[in-house]
């Protein structure tokens, strides 16, 4: 059985790819920093490995416990990330470092530790940036910087191990009706995002998680260094939404 490694796994996108990921009879390790959210976070066909993917010691762990449950790696879904928003003048170091361990270290030492297995079953690795990666937006200096490394890394691993056969792409969510973003969002934000999205709606976690697992799978055996928004076509509208302006 093909085996997924999802981060991030434990609520939002990431738990949505791993029901999709069942339903196309994949096995998944669930991998969260969160325990008590990851232990609740239960899908049958899945099981759960707490780590924290800033920690070099706790991922070498964490794919050696995957490899011995399941024998391989097929997928690696870099998924896990943190965000913290806010004007450039209060974003002091510690807030930066904190950002880019878990954003950018995080996927870097993942893919890292699978490395050897991916490229034995010729797998594929998808990473997710954001939208804030590739287009600017006030409050997230840290945030879209980091994502913006995640896009650049993805073209790198993509450049060096496809001669191993392994595939590596990464998806750019924008806006995603999560628990989180419906939580933080004032209704202007909501109603800016619908005015300035073709599509005039938020996306949902399938949606994305819908692309993810297209990507890991055999239809898109010949796609790898592709950056891909899924967005709804906010790409396509500019730069910046007044309504996010601190």
């Amino acid at each position: 059985m093909k085996t997924a490694i999802v981060t991030g796994a434990a609520r939002g996108i990431g738990l949505a790819t791993t029901k999709l990921f069942v339903e196309e009879g994949w096995q998944v390790a669930m991998i969260d920093r969160d325990a008590p959210a990851l232990m609740e976070a239960k899908v049958p066909g899945a099981f759960q490995v707490v780590c924290d993917v800033s920690d070099p010691a706790a991922v070498e762990h964490m794919v050696s416990d995957v490899l011995e449950r399941s024998g391989r790696i097929d997928a690696l879904v870099n998924n896990a990330g943190v965000a913290d928003f806010g004007p450039i003048a209060e974003t002091d170091f510690e807030r930066w470092r904190d950002v880019m361990e878990t954003n950018l270290d995080g996927v870097f030492l993942v893919s890292q530790a699978c490395a050897s297995a991916l490229a034995e079953s010729r797998g594929a690795v998808v990473n997710i940036a954001s939208i804030s990666g590739l287009r600017a937006s006030t409050l997230r200096v840290a945030y879209g910087t980091s994502k913006a490394g995640v896009m650049h890394l993805t073209q790198q691993q993509a450049a060096e191990w496809g001669e191993h056969g392994v595939r590596v792409n990464c998806v750019c969510p924008g806006p995603v009706r999560t628990k989180l973003a419906m939580a933080v969002h004032t209704q202007d934000i909501i109603d800016a995002y619908h005015d300035a999205i073709p599509l005039n709606r938020y996306g949902s976690e399938e949606e994305i998680g819908n692309v993810i697992v297209f990507l890991c799978s055999d239809k898109a055996s010949y796609v790898t260094g592709q950056v891909i928004a899924v967005d709804g076509g906010f790409q396509s509208t500019g730069i910046g939404l007044p309504a996010l302006r601190g």
